[in-house]
């Protein structure tokens, strides 16, 4: 069943993720006013927005923006919770790629997470929790996620977690290449 049409809640020992609420708008601040956590968050192709929110204000504008992202079918937010601390310490983004390049009818997949999380555990923790479920949600036929060549943590998780560095290039809709991708596939 599409994302869209029901968004399930996953739940390993350590994290929860869920669809993101109004609520997560305090904990969510603290995650994308972090200026440390800032070069490992993805923003290509989104339109100049780079995810540096430092007011309740501007967080709550992108939370308005995501819930209706969310009700056109655009991409899904989902929270990710820290069952130790029950707090909010970053989100997941899912979307399905529609393209003329190698990345055509695969999920992207988005973590932000707060810079004390960008640690290979906690990335390969959400990263393992989401991927088996990412076919069936977004009916994809593999998935891709950014590693910047300087996020050597979030390389080790991704690597473990069984995705592989991409050579290809993904090419956005103004035509700008992007690098550091890399993949997973899927039996969908």
């Amino acid at each position: 069943m599409s994302i869209y049409e029901f968004c399930p809640t996953l739940e390993s020992d350590k994290f929860v993720l869920r669809l993101f609420q109004e609520e997560d708008c305090d904990d969510l601040l603290k995650v994308y006013s972090d200026k440390n956590a800032l070069p490992f968050f993805n923003s290509d192709n989104c339109d100049g927005d780079n995810f540096y929110y430092a007011t309740k204000e501007r967080m709550a504008e992108a939370l308005a923006f995501w819930k209706s992202s969310y009700q056109n079918g655009w991409f899904a937010r989902l929270s990710i919770i820290d069952k130790a601390s029950s707090t909010v310490i970053g989100t997941v983004e899912l979307c399905l790629r529609v393209s003329e390049d190698v990345y055509h009818n695969m999920g992207i997949l988005r973590i932000d997470v707060r810079s004390d999380y960008e640690k290979e555990d906690a990335l390969y923790d959400i990263t393992t929790l989401i991927t088996p479920h990412l076919p069936e949600m977004l009916n994809c036929n593999g998935i891709i996620t950014k590693v910047p060549i300087y996020a050597v943590e979030r390389a080790k998780a991704m690597q473990k977690a069984g995705y592989t560095k991409s050579a290809q290039y993904l090419v956005g809709k103004t035509g700008y290449a992007y690098d550091g991708y890399w993949t997973y596939k899927t039996t969908n």
